[in-house]
């Protein structure tokens, strides 16, 4: 219990900014950190459907509730997995070779392209929830987004090669007890699943979809771009997979 409660505070003290326990980062404490992973997206999507409530009880004004419920996951994770978008989208549009898209993946300088995709994220994200977040069942399945991407981002990370043996991203799934993470993160998947179709039936599972095929997307582009995965492009593909999600739901909705 101990082993699970450090790689709780773990995947929290990682990947978003709720306050926790401090927690020593050994092997031991982050074999399981990505069983936790998805339950940062759990606290978001919370956040999203009371902001929702908020909306159309308080606010009542969806443009506003729509910008609001934007900056909830850029609040709770720092934007970390914004900071992915950017350096990938840099990368991406050098058009250079691996070396070069991988010196520019660790640049912390942000280029024209990081600023446009920026924008276009914001712009994608505050447009979709404005037509979607007043209805309760759509906000719903949107909240289950955020704990499916992160599950595939997770998943990415312990079954794809490296695109830096030495980075952080290596570090965290040389330490994961893989055997057991990803079977927790199948379970979760299928119930993630579940609870979008019996939200939204089949429109549920095309939202559940979506992510899906980002992912497959993303992985035989970093794969054949950069060699493999890396923390950068983890938060690449999640703000990706969850602008998609939001922009085909306002869409089927």
């Amino acid at each position: 219990m101990k082993t699970l409660w450090n790689s709780c505070k773990a995947a929290f003290a990682m990947f978003s900014r709720v306050p926790v326990p401090p927690v020593d980062w050994t092997p031991e404490n982050q074999r399981y950190m990505f069983c936790f992973f998805p339950w940062v997206g759990v606290v978001i999507g919370g956040l999203e459907i009371l902001m929702s409530l908020a909306g159309q009880h308080f606010l009542g004004e969806a443009f506003l509730t729509g910008v609001l419920m934007t900056l909830i996951p850029v609040l709770i994770t720092g934007g970390i997995h914004l900071d992915g978008l950017m350096d990938t989208s840099d990368a991406i549009s050098s058009y250079g070779d691996r070396e070069k898209r991988l010196k520019i993946l660790k640049d912390p300088h942000a280029g024209s392209f990081a600023v446009i995709a920026c924008c276009c994220w914001f712009a994608v994200m505050a447009a979709s929830c404005t037509r979607f977040c007043m209805r309760q069942k759509e906000m719903m399945i949107f909240a289950l987004v955020f704990a499916e991407s992160r599950c595939l981002s997770g998943t990415g990370v312990m079954t794809l090669p490296r695109a830096n043996p030495e980075g952080t991203v290596a570090a965290f799934a040389s330490s994961a007890e893989k055997k057991r993470v990803l079977p927790v993160l199948g379970v979760y998947m299928v119930l993630i699943l579940a609870g979008m179709f019996l939200l939204g039936g089949i429109r549920g599972a095309i939202v559940f979809a979506v992510p899906c095929l980002v992912f497959l997307v993303c992985r035989g582009s970093f794969i054949r771009t950069f060699g493999g995965i890396s923390g950068d492009l983890s938060g690449f593909y999640v703000c990706a997979a969850e602008a998609a999600s939001a922009l085909i739901l306002a869409f089927l909705y």
